[in-house]
């Protein structure tokens, strides 16, 4: 009974961790993108829409997250670990690698999948209802989007050992990407997403031509999966 109440709190305790995350994250380049590009954010009807589905889906997200967390402080379950001298040096940055990698190759297969036209309808429609997406939208997702989503994290500490440190890096790049993506317009220099490096990563110029072609540029943080599948149809415009 005991048990059962403490991962409770940890789930909901996570779940109002993601929410807070969100909601300053995305309020903050919403912010920045109504300083920089007036306007911009118009349609106040679609921001509610998309901070409702995001809300919903930092409550799914935090679940989870809440449970594997709860077993790791009391039962050391997962492979994170505290003390910096328990892996080689290298194995810090080598791990977020090997993580945003394994988060990128499911969330483009799991996406592509998405985009079939079933599977649209009854459930990702809810993210493209989003035109054009907003710093808002990053967590815009329908219910069941959002829980393939949420497992992917806590499915790789059971299986690559990453410090807890590492981890809190790779969390934020997640959200940073997520939120930046959706921008609608580019944060990042002309030099990198234009150069050898944009070649590679994903932006918001390239992910808003899949907002704008649906068939195309899947990928969340590297344009690897889209390239090695004929998916990449190269960078969108504002």
């Amino acid at each position: 009974m005991f048990a059962a109440l403490a991962i409770t709190l940890s789930a909901l305790a996570m779940s109002a961790i993601v929410a807070v995350r969100y909601l300053l994250t995305s309020g903050g380049f919403a912010f920045w993108t109504a300083k920089r590009h007036p306007g911009l954010y118009a349609n106040r009807r679609q921001i509610a829409r998309e901070i409702g589905w995001s809300l919903a889906s930092a409550l799914i997200y935090g679940l989870p997250a809440g449970i594997v967390a709860w077993g790791w402080r009391q039962h050391g379950w997962t492979r994170i670990y505290t003390d910096p001298h328990a892996y080689p040096l290298w194995w810090l940055p080598a791990s977020i690698l090997l993580y945003l990698l394994a988060h990128d190759a499911w969330f483009y297969w799991t996406h592509r999948a998405m985009h079939e036209p079933r599977l649209f309808s009854r459930i990702h429609a809810v993210h493209h209802a989003s035109r054009p997406p907003t710093a808002w939208a990053a967590m815009s997702f329908h219910w069941s989007e959002a829980l393939t989503g949420a497992i992917v994290i806590p499915a790789l500490v059971f299986l690559i050992p990453i410090h807890v440190a590492a981890l809190g890096i790779v969390l934020a790049i997640m959200t940073l990407m997520g939120v930046t993506n959706h921008m609608g317009w580019e944060l990042f220099p002309r030099a990198l997403v234009h150069g050898r490096a944009g070649e590679w990563l994903i932006t918001a110029t390239h992910h808003q031509r899949h907002h704008r072609d649906y068939r195309c540029n899947y990928g969340l943080y590297f344009r690897l999966w889209d390239r090695l599948c004929g998916t990449d149809k190269g960078l969108g415009g504002f």
